[in-house]
């Protein structure tokens, strides 16, 4: 039951992570170098992708793809459960539906985030790297030295934390309304529903706080 939760929320997750992060890398590098080229300043560009993928966008844009794609389908899979009574069946074998059900599905979450978020952030800053050594022309050794001077263990230890929470609140606001839903097929729908648009809210709302809270243990420039 857990290998395949964790094949099915990480092996099956890494396309769309990995051209999510890559375009979004992509842009972010295009856009900042549309601007710092006006002030000589092209490979300054790197370190605000590398940055960025690691602190916000990684985290952040590998959650929204993963309460779409799976949360989706753990309310549907579960909200099924609930009005075909399978869940009631569980029950009268001893079986506690927490333990069956959802506990497996966070265990595969806290397995598979770190990974995919660690993808999407790889994806991004490669491809911010083609596009401002490619088609900007700036020299690569300048771009990496750049991010290697405003990269640091931090930015990585903000990314996991921010994915852990991310993945709890997914797995948590998806199994609770595949639980609660009633009137059948109509149910299921309106659970899935419900799941991605609150799992997103969620994710939006605790990113904002995450970040204040985060950026007081690990200052943005501090020790770089």
């Amino acid at each position: 039951m857990m290998l395949r939760q964790i094949a099915e929320i990480g092996y099956r997750s890494q396309p769309v992570v990995i051209v999510t992060g890559a375009f979004t890398g992509a842009v972010l590098a295009a856009q900042s170098l549309f601007q710092f080229s006006t002030l000589g300043m092209e490979s300054g560009a790197g370190a605000l992708v590398s940055v960025a993928m690691l602190r916000e966008l990684g985290p952040s844009i590998t959650a929204l793809m993963l309460a779409g794609r799976v949360g989706a389908a753990m309310a549907a899979e579960i909200g099924t459960m609930k009005v075909t009574e399978q869940i009631d069946a569980l029950r009268s074998m001893g079986v506690h539906p927490i333990d069956y059900l959802v506990t497996p599905r966070m265990v595969a979450m806290f397995v598979a985030m770190p990974l995919l978020i660690a993808e999407s952030a790889a994806f991004g800053i490669l491809s911010s790297l083609i596009i401002g050594t490619g088609p900007f022309g700036v020299n690569p050794a300048y771009w990496m030295n750049q991010v290697n001077n405003h990269t640091d263990l931090s930015d990585v230890a903000i990314a996991l934390v921010k994915g852990s929470v991310f993945g709890f609140l997914i797995v948590l606001v998806s199994c609770h309304q595949g639980l609660k839903v009633t009137n059948g097929a109509v149910g299921v729908g309106r659970g899935t529903t419900r799941a991605m648009v609150y799992s997103a809210l969620a994710l939006l709302v605790f990113n904002f706080f995450l970040t204040l809270l985060l950026n007081l243990i690990f200052p943005t420039g501090v020790g770089r």
